[in-house]
């Protein structure tokens, strides 16, 4: 990745001066250690009429995929590949602002110890990124940087130079021109608007990045046009973290219109005094429908497959109504588990006669799981690699066949609501898929179709009217016909 800035001068006022605002020597080239690879900063020219700084980002590409290990392989087929073969050495992106800010911290803020007369001063700039990603185009380009007082030149890359007819490129090569501008403000747009144009962040986006984006777009991105288009960007779409942005600006523009402080304006609600009712987790929202879901039907025989550590055994428990719960899971270890939480040992002898847990795998026929009234699937299928899918499909429904199966996975959509969570990537390091609502959907329907059930969906947690709940359940109820002696039996 590659920057340039450069300035021009007279004798009264050299353009090294660049040099005191940048906090780097015009006579030295310079590295820097950061997260994601090594920054260079060496000046191509640099005498009294023009000086040019350039800010080279070398990506460790290898170091950048290890920094993401562990959390999640995601769905692609070659989401493996594509950590390693991408744009990122050579495309101005989030990396390229974070080494900016990194690197010229002290211009960033406008602070200038040696000169401190020269950080207020407009000068001519002229800023140059060769190869900058813009998902919008042109058009979005000069619509983010001319009104604030750039002149624009971006030009669209062609795929390929020998072949014109493919067309033009996702890249422009951007040149900014400017001479009313200060030094600091120019780093600011460019480590707020360089992201924005990417449409993408590589780091962990979280509640800071808000106070981030208000620091940098001082003075300019409240009043800016496409200010909303650019805090949801900058904040990867995370919708909470856009709205709490949004507002804040709000109170700076009402603030700047009454000529007064946000602190005075901000103040219509009284410091509560009592601690916020927490939010009901997730996994015992999950727990709750699933258990609610099971009454409804009327089973009193329950197989939990894939228990895990035994939580939902131990809810089940706590139910009368549920005469046998049996817990099976394919690991030794949380079946271990499993018996310590649900003290096995000292529990008494009606209750334990209740409760079985074994060990088996979901993917062969098991005899043990036949006669059943329901089969619990909760946050398990995700956890397969996709072609082993038909074989728990048989196990479960084709050899088992209980009369209700209750089948829970995370609803990828709703990822995008989780602000702790990067972009891209699953909730869980060991989840091989995560589906849609349409996907789950389908392949929730055709499993119905093949094995005589019948399905419907619900959802589990808030139910966002734009990307769904962050759960999904299907309930499978197997059909009553004459030719199913189960169903006859049930």
């Amino acid at each position: 990745m590659f920057l340039t800035i450069s300035t021009t001068g007279t004798p009264e006022r050299p353009a090294t001066d660049l040099g005191f605002l940048l906090h780097k020597r015009p006579d030295k080239a310079q590295a820097f250690s950061t997260s994601y690879g090594t920054a260079h900063v060496l000046y191509p020219e640099a005498d009294a009429r023009r000086c040019t700084a350039a800010l080279l980002l070398e990506v460790d590409a290898v170091a950048l995929v290890r920094r993401g290990k562990g959390k999640g392989r995601g769905g692609a087929p070659d989401a493996a590949l594509a950590q390693y073969v991408n744009d990122r050495p050579y495309a101005a992106s989030s990396l390229l602002a974070v080494a900016l800010s990194g690197v010229f911290s002290s211009a960033i803020r406008g602070v200038c110890h040696a000169r401190p007369e020269l950080s207020a001063q407009a000068r001519p700039l002229r800023i140059e990124v060769p190869a900058l990603p813009a998902r919008g185009g042109s058009d979005l380009v000069r619509r983010l940087f001319e009104p604030l007082g750039w002149t624009v030149t971006a030009d669209p890359v062609a795929l390929d130079p020998e072949f014109p007819e493919w067309g033009d490129s996702r890249y422009v090569r951007l040149v900014l021109e400017s001479e009313a501008l200060t030094l600091a403000q120019a780093l600011r747009h460019l480590y707020v608007l360089l992201p924005v144009l990417d449409d993408a962040k590589h780091y962990w986006v979280s509640s800071d990045e808000v106070d981030k984006l208000l620091r940098a777009g001082e003075g300019w991105l409240p009043g800016h046009p496409e200010q909303k288009l650019i805090t949801s960007r900058y904040l990867s779409r995370r919708w909470s973290l856009t709205r709490q942005a949004m507002d804040r600006l709000e109170l700076v523009r009402l603030a700047e219109a009454d000529d007064t402080d946000v602190e005075e304006i901000d103040n219509a609600v009284e410091a509560e005094t009592g601690a916020e009712e927490k939010p009901t987790p997730l996994a015992v929202q999950r727990q709750d429908a699933i258990v609610a879901a099971l009454a409804e039907s009327g089973a009193a025989r329950v197989l939990d497959l894939g228990c895990g550590q035994g939580q939902l055994v131990q809810a089940l428990l706590k139910d009368p109504r549920f005469t046998e719960i049996v817990g099976v899971d394919v690991s030794v270890r949380a079946l271990t588990i499993a018996s310590r939480r649900l003290k096995l040992d000292r529990m008494g002898e009606r209750q334990a006669a209740r409760v079985k847990l074994f060990q088996s795998s979901l993917v062969y026929t098991d005899n043990r799981l036949k006669g059943y009234d329901a089969a619990v699937l909760s946050e398990v299928i995700e956890h397969l690699d996709l072609p082993r899918l038909p074989a728990l499909e048989y196990a479960v429904f084709g050899a088992a066949r209980p009369r209700t199966v209750l089948v829970t996975t995370p609803n990828v959509e709703y990822n995008v609501r989780w602000e702790t969570l990067p972009a891209g990537h699953v909730r869980h390091g060991d989840h091989r898929f995560e589906w849609t609502r349409a996907q789950f959907w389908t392949w929730a329907e055709s499993v119905a179709e093949r094995h005589g059930y019948q399905v419907e969906f619900r959802p589990v947690g808030p139910d966002d009217p734009e990307v769904g709940p962050p759960t999904q359940m299907a309930v499978f109820h197997l059909k009553k016909t004459g030719n199913d002696k189960e169903a006859k039996a049930a």
